[in-house]
């Protein structure tokens, strides 16, 4: 049963005075009555790791900009029918045109990640699509709370102009509509279904994540993935997620049958102890891509914000040897860059 709900149903005095300052509900899986959690899986590290982490002295030197080699893209103003159309705007934003549909993930066109404007993880490229070039969105779909992927200065951007409507797991929807008022907004759980238009279907998926904007707020929002089933074939955007054992892909297989195309992460993953439980690494990636059996796959979350200890050009260099290493096309699984247009084959239906 969908747990889906209208944030305004919820006020904010009986919100302060309950220990879940974003979401009440009764318990489930993945939902202790107060904070939810990764079933079978790992707590986010603790804040004497987090300090371990960041003394380390082993975190690589980026550059202070790094442009892309592709141009800011111009989009169509829609594509129709089965087409798709995959432009990477930086991160884990990506614009994704199909069915007369425009959507985009976890939209960030912010200098930085960060509560604050003048600290922070900074953009070392430029958006792969200028803000004002966007055609008309759609549809938002929101992973999670953390800053890399809600960004409230484009989402009061992107009603302002568009006033799409955000799909997002539960909780996030009370920050959301507290900070950008008018937004249209649809909060689900993991295993729901949103009906777009009779053109799309939303499924809300499992993630092996956390969530937090602050020290006092940890895994009080879900976080997820989504499936998008179009006419074209389904799409799936991981968000952000560890590899949790392959556990959420084969999950992703048994229940939709494979994917046309996904996005899935393969940056910001050292060090590994730290990082594991919440960032696969190229090579989980790869396996991923197999385990949800995508015949194709955009690697996102890497190259535009310097958050962990890697190089940043790792990423696209362990891509390529994972894929070599299991035999597969390297044209299947591209790490796309801040404007990078792809138009996704379609396949063959059995």
């Amino acid at each position: 049963m969908s747990r889906g709900r209208n944030p305004l149903e919820h006020t904010l005095a009986a919100r302060k005075k309950a220990a879940n300052r974003y979401y009440s509900g009764p318990p489930s899986d993945h939902f202790d009555g107060t904070l939810f959690f990764n079933p079978g899986g790992q707590m986010p590290g603790r804040f004497t790791d987090l300090l371990k982490w960041q003394f380390n002295g082993q975190r690589a030197k980026w550059p202070a900009t790094s442009p892309s080699p592709f141009p800011q893209a111009r989009p169509a103003a829609k594509v129709e029918g089965t087409d798709l159309t995959v432009t990477m705007v930086g991160h884990s934003t990506l614009l994704i045109q199909t069915a007369g549909l425009n959507i985009l993930t976890d939209p960030v066109w912010s200098q930085r990640t960060s509560p604050f404007s003048f600290a922070g993880p900074k953009r070392v490229n430029a958006p792969g699509i200028v803000f004002d070039d966007l055609p008309p969105i759609d549809l938002v779909l929101v992973s999670h709370n953390h800053y890399d992927h809600l960004d409230l200065a484009t989402l009061k951007r992107l009603k302002e102009k568009h006033d799409p409507l955000v799909v997002t797991p539960l909780g996030n929807d009370v920050l959301i509509g507290e900070a950008v008022a008018g937004m249209r907004l649809s909060a689900h759980d993991w295993g729901d279904r949103i009906d777009i238009a009779d053109r799309a279907a939303i499924h809300i998926e499992p993630a092996h994540h956390w969530s937090a904007r602050g020290a006092r707020d940890r895994r009080m929002a879900l976080w997820a993935g989504f499936v998008i089933e179009t006419p074209g074939g389904k799409l799936y955007f991981a968000g952000d997620t560890g590899f949790h054992d392959g556990i959420n892909y084969r999950l992703m297989a048994d229940k939709h049958g494979g994917f046309r195309f996904a996005i899935l992460p393969i940056g910001a993953y050292e060090p590994r102890w730290f990082m594991a439980p919440q960032h696969q690494n190229p090579r989980e990636a790869v396996q991923g891509m197999k385990l949800c059996k995508a015949a194709f796959a955009a690697g996102c979350h890497w190259g535009t914000f310097h958050l962990t200890d890697e190089p940043m050009d790792e990423p696209v260099r362990k891509l390529a040897e994972a894929l070599d290493a299991e035999g597969l096309p390297r044209e299947r699984f591209r790490a796309l860059q801040p404007g990078e247009v792809w138009d996704v084959p379609e396949i063959e239906r059995g």
